[in-house]
């Protein structure tokens, strides 16, 4: 037989009478407040970033980015290490510092032409397993180009094929380059570039080869690809001759979306890429691996050697500005990131400030103070 329920329990277990807003002047805005997001342990804490300013323009436009990271008060802070690109190597703290923090922002760093000395670019991704580089090359509004709606991300795989640096001399004046292609390097950067599509809600992925040539070394490519596109059926997946990609993309751009490639190839596409829609000096772009990421300017940094602008001080750093705001993306501070891109999406919309290659006439420091009185 159940037992009846104590007065005590009985009153404990009704529902308690609603008080009289006239007894609590709170109770209407204390029902009004709302659950909002709460941090976990360690969000918002300030990281540490390595940084290497690099040769000839890197120290003015990685300069530009400290001051405007300053001035919106981000949650980073720098470990900066000075490497020239004539070094025999990177630095061993240096390895260690990107190591330790995970990501790098690094100005350019002039890679000797000929010669015994090896390029601490390529050094810096092998070192690091930066197996994926992606440069995202659109139009900016404001920015008068040839082509319009143009919005290409070409994710390039890193770490193989001529840049391998497996090179010798047979016999005088013969020479042997080996371009390697794995299977487990082509699968990975397709697995990153279909990832990367799914998302990003975007549509196409394009593979770029020449295995009408290359049968074995592009075809190994292209087969890699085809068995990872199958897993994405809601991506369409094609592919295109480099030669013809190239021709294609100086004509009609903007058929294309998500392009992924072997190394050498993705060179040649992103710097092409990059020219449609504006220039070398406002397209972002960054070095990803499994456990570290290296971002800075995303096509070649051809003008890091320039005296001119270097004297001038009128070196563009659009570019490492958004690289930048790359950067607090993938540190997860989004917010801050979309008031840096809007920054200076705006500077450059207005077009006061524009620096010689966009055809302007400003400085370095006149186009960085006019990102920082754009931030909102």
């Amino acid at each position: 037989m159940a037992r009846r329920p104590t007065p005590l329990l009985r009153r404990l277990l009704s529902p308690s009478p609603s008080p009289s807003p006239s007894h609590h002047p709170l109770a209407a805005a204390v029902s009004r407040r709302t659950v909002t997001y709460m941090p976990r342990p360690g969000d918002g804490a300030p990281r540490a970033v390595t940084l290497i300013p690099g040769d000839g323009i890197g120290p003015l436009v990685t300069g530009a980015v400290r001051q405007v990271m300053e001035a919106m008060h981000a949650p980073v802070y720098f470990e900066t290490y000075e490497v020239r690109g004539d070094m025999p190597t990177v630095p061993a703290e240096v390895i260690e510092s990107i190591r330790r923090n995970k990501v790098c922002l690094k100005g350019g760093l002039a890679t000797p032409v000929g010669g015994g000395v090896s390029s601490l670019n390529v050094q810096l991704r092998k070192e690091l397993d930066l197996y994926a580089s992606l440069v995202n090359c659109f139009n900016l509004p404001g920015l008068p180009t040839r082509h319009e709606n143009v919005d290409i991300v070409v994710i390039r795989e890193n770490t193989e094929g001529e840049y391998s640096g497996l090179e010798h001399e047979v016999v005088p004046g013969v020479v042997e380059s080996l371009k390697v292609i794995t299977k487990f390097c082509s699968e990975r950067i397709a697995k990153y570039a279909f990832e990367y599509a799914y998302l990003n809600n975007r549509k196409k992925v394009t593979a770029v080869h020449k295995a009408n040539i290359m049968k074995l070394a592009d075809g190994l490519f292209l087969e890699s690809c085809r068995e990872v596109a199958t897993k994405y059926p809601g991506i369409q997946y094609n592919e295109i001759i480099v030669d013809n990609c190239c021709m294609q993309l100086v004509a009609k751009p903007e058929q294309f979306d998500v392009m992924v490639t072997p190394n050498l190839y993705g060179n040649l596409v992103a710097n092409t890429a990059a020219g449609i829609a504006g220039g070398t000096g406002v397209m972002p772009g960054g070095n990803v691996g499994q456990d570290h990421a290296v971002f800075e300017q995303g096509a070649s940094a051809g003008n890091v050697g320039n005296v001119n602008i270097l004297e001038q001080k009128k070196a563009n750093p659009v570019a490492l500005l958004l690289s930048s705001a790359m950067m607090l993306r993938h540190l997860q501070f989004p917010s801050f990131a979309d008031r840096l891109e809007t920054a200076v999406k705006r500077v450059i919309a207005e077009g006061k400030y524009r620096t010689k290659d966009l055809g302007g006439s400003s400085t370095t420091q006149e186009v960085t103070d006019a990102v920082i009185d754009h931030l909102d």
